[in-house]
């Protein structure tokens, strides 16, 4: 393994265990010295890759987002229908909620705050560049008469809203589905195909033209 891969491989380690601590104990209950101390690294190693807590909380985000981002760009650029494209997104959007929900749970508290900062501000400008990917998928496939005209900004919020609820309200979810789906081999097995199978055909039914 080169410096370099040894590098990154430490800074993602780090980052895991920011994110599981983050997401448990929130940004203020998380400190650095705790993070350092679960990663097995010293506080002088963790504020040199990342510059201190704001940097390291900032690196979860542009890490997860700028992963579904470069997917997201890709399936775009895909020569497939716009159908294959929105079922696709759905399957790599269910994926990632069901397998990081820790992630899922940060990004929550983060968009609950009624006071805004500059950390929020970036985080927002990050999630919205991942939005409006999506929204192109559906842009286009209006445009090209594959879908009907629907309203987009809603048929999202849909999306999203569907997530914050089997994830951060995972009490009341799991007992309208009558399973525990904070066990993760419910949420793998059972709730995962599910949604995707859900989502598929709400969306279907409604960008379907009559």
């Amino acid at each position: 393994m080169t410096i370099t891969e040894e590098k990154h491989e430490k800074k993602d380690h780090i980052i895991e265990i920011a994110e599981k601590l983050f997401s448990e104990l929130g940004y203020d209950g998380a400190s650095t010295r705790l993070i350092a101390q679960d990663a097995g690294v010293n506080m002088a190693m963790l504020n040199y890759y990342f510059g201190g807590k704001e940097g390291l909380y900032l690196a979860i985000f542009e890490k997860r987002i700028g992963e579904s981002k470069l997917q997201l760009q890709s399936l775009n650029n895909e020569a497939i229908s716009s159908f294959e494209k929105l079922n696709k997104c759905i399957e790599n959007y269910a994926d990632k909620m069901m397998a990081n929900s820790c992630f899922q749970k940060i990004i929550y508290r983060e968009m609950s705050l009624t006071q805004r900062s500059s950390v929020t501000d970036k985080i927002i400008q990050l999630l919205s560049e991942n939005a409006l990917e999506i929204k192109k998928i559906l842009l286009d496939g209006i445009a090209n008469g594959s879908f009907a005209e629907v309203d987009v900004d809603m048929l999202i919020a849909t999306m999203f809203g569907t997530k914050s609820y089997l994830i951060n309200s995972s009490q009341m979810a799991s007992f309208l589905i009558g399973k525990d789906i904070t066990d993760p081999k419910v949420r793998e097995e059972e709730v995962k195909p599910r949604l995707k199978d859900h989502m598929k055909k709400m969306f279907k039914a409604y960008l379907t033209k009559s």
